[in-house]
């Protein structure tokens, strides 16, 4: 199934709104803006089919107009199904200048013998606020599936004024490389990473707060790293995905609110 989704969003009078949506079947979107009068938009992901299928194809593309902002959510787990072959999904955002984005979906389950891409294009204008995450998990663990899909790649460019300043290449293929293994994930089964880049702040003493934060929680490993520009790069290995969820929104919340007044 191919399917596209397109959305712009403006502002006016300090208020964020959806200039224009367009989308075909399955996906959805719902505005849950709870307050009309928010300075942000908040759109909601939705989807009739049960998940990704063999041979789907996704292409999401998101305009943020200057001094506008939007945070998307999704509806519920990325389910990824048994493929014969493959299903890939290409998102691309651009956010003009003094934009705010977040977008922090749930985790994706890839199931038994399933084989998705994504491709992620970021592009950021000056003075922008970038908000991005995402959970692997290891597949359906409950049922017995750990680490029994075929292959799952994401691939993520963040451009500031049209020059590449991260890229991001998580590959997992099981059934060629041990994730068990020393460089790999070494026993945890859930992995997940957040991108945080925002002009004027202090990302040193930030570090710190969210390094403090992170100490507090169990059975996570963590790390978090100065970015090339003024941001933070946070990754994060356990074995569940709500608390990975969880935690990351968490982190979220807590970056200055000068900059996230919007989220959650």
């Amino acid at each position: 199934m191919n399917a596209i989704l397109q959305i712009e969003v403006s502002e006016n009078n300090g208020i964020s709104y959806l200039q224009h949506c367009y989308f075909t079947t399955p996906v959805k979107v719902m505005n849950i803006t709870e307050d009309k009068r928010s300075s942000c938009l908040h759109l909601m992901l939705m989807s009739s089919s049960p998940g990704i299928l063999d041979g789907d194809q996704y292409e999401i593309d998101i305009k943020i107009e200057s001094g506008s902002s939007l945070q998307l959510r999704t509806q519920a787990y990325q389910r990824i199904f048994t493929m014969k072959q493959s299903a890939v999904q290409q998102m691309t955002v651009q956010l003009a200048a003094g934009a705010f984005f977040c977008y922090l979906p749930h985790p994706s389950v890839p199931h038994k013998q399933s084989s998705f891409t994504t491709r992620n294009s970021f592009y950021l204008s000056s003075n922008c606020t970038f908000i991005y995450g995402e959970i692997l998990t290891c597949g359906r663990k409950l049922n017995g599936e750990v680490f029994t899909f075929t292959k799952y790649q994401s691939i993520s460019c963040i451009y500031l004024n049209n020059k590449l300043v991260i890229k991001e290449n998580l590959l997992m293929q099981p059934g060629l490389i041990d994730v068990y293994a020393i460089g790999q994930l070494e026993g945890y089964t859930h992995q997940a990473s957040l991108i945080y880049l925002a002009a004027n702040i202090d990302a040193a003493a930030i570090q710190q707060q969210v390094l403090q934060l992170l100490s507090n929680e169990k059975n996570i490993e963590y790390g978090v790293t100065r970015a090339t520009e003024n941001g933070l790069i946070i990754r994060l290995l356990g074995y569940g995905a709500e608390i990975l969820h969880a935690t990351l929104k968490n982190i979220a919340g807590k970056l200055p609110k000068a900059t996230i007044d919007t989220i959650l």
